[in-house]
């Protein structure tokens, strides 16, 4: 029954058309339209993960009244952005991706924005999740393996991506010189990072111990490390951790790098070069998460009526 049953659903997952490729099966020009979007995502560098948020929005849409994204007037893309909004703030990344999908392909076809009333979308203000110092010492305790350890540790010590620390070779590490090389970050960037010296012994114990051949975080095979097999280590962890705030996740351990750099008095523009901004705006963030200085953190009351040191006025 077991083997029947493994039978049907591989026959199913070979059977499996995306989104993307039934919108190219049943719309006219749709394949050409996502062959000249692939050219132009990895002619400027973009990522992978841009071409599939894109196709897949933009074949949703194509799909929902069967025309090219390109040939709808005004009217039609509006009412689809206005059944996409009306579901709720689930599909507030469906929606963005569908206006910048469509902002793509009408440079593609050198269209103006305004023909189709694509609406701008404004950043979120909402300020990301950051440990304390404590709760990252819990994370790290409560891992059993050295291997998810390491991968945490890599995480908030180097400041990495889920992708970076997955795609960690072996011959990136060179802990005579405590450096890791961080090969084709976002955007197709390179950049070097210092090792401290607890990473440079906990890599040094990890590679006599478990021997990995060429990345750093294997899976089972000798592939690298899947993001679901890194995030699920992070959720394990944060589990036993009894850590409770909101939206913790590997990127966590990002945010708290570059805040607790801050916190100890690194230079921002340092920081903006350690975690690979474009752009010191995105950088700009963690001033609103850093503690201020203990130094210089005090209450303006007590300057108001000079009792700094003093007995309060209350």
């Amino acid at each position: 029954m077991q083997n029947k049953q493994t039978t049907v659903m591989c026959r199913a997952a070979h059977n499996y058309v995306t989104i993307a490729q039934q919108a190219c099966n049943e719309v006219t020009g749709f394949t050409k339209l996502y062959s000249d979007l692939e050219r132009y995502i990895n002619v400027n560098g973009r990522s992978k993960s841009m071409l599939i948020n894109y196709g897949r929005q933009l074949a949703h849409l194509a799909l929902h009244y069967h025309q090219l994204p390109t040939t709808l007037d005004a009217e039609q893309v509006l009412d689809y952005l206005h059944l996409v909004k009306s579901r709720g703030t689930a599909s507030a990344t469906f929606f963005k991706f569908t206006v910048y999908g469509m902002r793509t392909v009408c440079r593609l076809r050198g269209l103006p924005y305004q023909q189709f009333c694509l609406p701008a979308i404004e950043g979120s203000n909402k300020l990301p999740s950051v440990l304390n110092e404590s709760e990252v010492k819990q994370l790290m305790q409560v891992c059993i393996l050295l291997k998810h350890r390491l991968l945490l540790s890599f995480c908030y010590g180097c400041g990495l991506r889920c992708g970076e620390v997955r795609n960690l070779r072996v011959g990136d590490v060179d802990l005579e010189r405590r450096m890791v090389h961080i090969r084709q970050g976002k955007g197709g960037k390179d950049r070097i990072l210092p090792l401290g010296e607890l990473l440079c012994h906990g890599v040094k114990t990890y590679l006599d111990t478990s021997r990995p051949k060429f990345f750093l975080f294997e899976g089972n095979t000798e592939a690298a490390l899947s993001q679901r097999g890194a995030q699920w280590v992070m959720r394990q962890a944060v589990k036993k951790s009894g850590i409770l705030k909101e939206y913790v996740s590997l990127h966590t351990l990002r945010h708290s790098y570059a805040t607790h750099l801050l916190e100890q008095g690194v230079n921002i523009l340092t920081i903006k070069e350690l975690l690979g901004h474009a752009h010191i705006d995105t950088t700009m963030i963690y001033l609103h998460l850093a503690r201020p200085m203990a130094m210089l953190a005090f209450s303006p009351l007590d300057t108001l009526y000079d009792v700094r040191g003093k007995r309060g006025v209350v």
